[in-house]
């Protein structure tokens, strides 16, 4: 049948977020079009694993609209037909002129990076856009037709108070997105954000849960589904909900391009290298680490990732691996439910979801 879902990673960005990990370059523009080139090669030698129609194609990065335009086009002109095609961008980029380019060529979803609407906080993540940057973005997207937009905010930001939060999350829902990913924010050891406000966060460690339960809240009162432990949509008519990360989160098999980008094809993983140079330069698959999933490990990463979700994961998918007094424990504890042959979290026990999937590991 075939990989329904294909990932293109684009590491371009104009500066470096101090917390981020992610396989990124800053600038190079000279370097655009031979990275669209080594893109397509790989597209080319991989073919073969995709379905002849895809369900989801996802440009990530990076800043995917901070690539030249004329790149981004050629690009995305060159992808499969999919279902739903969704670029992720940083609101300072969108332009009338690229919503214009991204509605030209497919692009049904945008993914836009708020994070925040305080100035302050906005500068201690290290975020170029400005809040009016968010919004200009959004009137652009929807003045060419794209009506299908997310914003992703950030919470646990050292100096944000759950007041800020509140109105951070007020201010989201003022702009009528279809989808809402709010994240805890995470700064992983070794960046130049954690050496900088390693002492605030631990300060502010034990707020994140009342922070939690304040976007959970807020967010299903104004009406949106909270369909996945960061992320909420808009119920009605349409399933709103982001199809790509789905397939990640229901243990689909998906292909991903460019570097550093994962893969995970019938039971066996690789990972292209996270150096530019040598993915540029690579004349056939680039340099990449691969390996077998053994079916203890397929499960496990089902258990974790379906119990994100507010549909409960089939038995048949994970009971090796389950510790059935835990599940008994948990679920007299009101933290989980089993019925049907299938198992998930209650509301409670989605608020400490990571707790309780450790505890029902064998």
């Amino acid at each position: 049948m075939g990989v329904r879902h294909l990932y293109v990673h684009l590491p371009f960005c104009s500066s470096r977020c101090g917390y981020c990990d992610f396989v990124t370059v800053v600038g190079r523009t000279d370097e655009h079009a031979g990275y669209v080139d080594a893109l397509l090669r790989e597209l080319e030698l991989e073919r073969d694993l995709l379905a002849d129609r895809l369900e989801t194609v996802y440009l990530g990065g990076g800043t995917p609209t901070l690539t030249q335009p004329h790149e981004l086009e050629r690009l995305l002109a060159a992808l499969p037909a999919c279902e739903e095609l969704t670029v992720e961008a940083n609101p300072e980029t969108v332009t009338p002129g690229l919503a214009a380019l991204l509605a030209r060529a497919g692009v049904d979803r945008v993914s836009l990076g708020a994070q925040s609407f305080q100035p302050r906080l906005l500068r201690t993540l290290d975020r170029a856009a400005e809040p009016d940057d968010v919004r200009r973005a959004l009137r652009a997207l929807r003045a060419v037709g794209i009506d299908n937009c997310s914003l992703d905010l950030i919470y646990g930001i050292p100096g944000q108070s759950a007041d800020d939060l509140a109105r951070d999350l007020a201010e989201a829902l003022a702009l009528e997105p279809e989808h809402i990913s709010a994240y805890e924010l995470e700064a992983k050891p070794g960046t130049r954000f954690t050496h900088a406000h390693g002492a605030e966060l631990e300060r502010q460690a034990e707020s994140m849960e009342a922070y939690f339960e304040l976007v959970v809240d807020t967010l299903r009162a104004a009406g949106y589904r909270w369909y996945e432990t960061a992320n909420f949509c808009l119920t009605g008519g349409r399933d709103l909900r982001a199809r790509h990360n789905l397939g990640y989160w229901l243990g689909h098999d998906y292909l991903g391009i460019g570097v550093g980008a994962v893969s995970t094809v019938e039971g066996r993983r690789w990972r292209n290298a996270p150096s530019l140079g040598r993915y540029v330069g690579a004349r056939g698959r680039p340099p990449r680490a691969s390996e077998e999933l053994p079916p203890l490990v397929r499960q496990t990463e089902r258990l974790m990732l379906g119990l994100r979700l507010d549909r409960p994961v089939p038995l048949d998918d994970v009971g090796a691996i389950l510790d059935e007094e835990a599940v008994a424990r948990l679920e007299q504890g009101g933290l989980l439910v089993t019925q049907d042959r299938r198992i998930g979290l209650t509301d409670r026990g989605r608020f400490v979801g990571g707790a309780v999937t450790a505890r029902l590991l064998a």
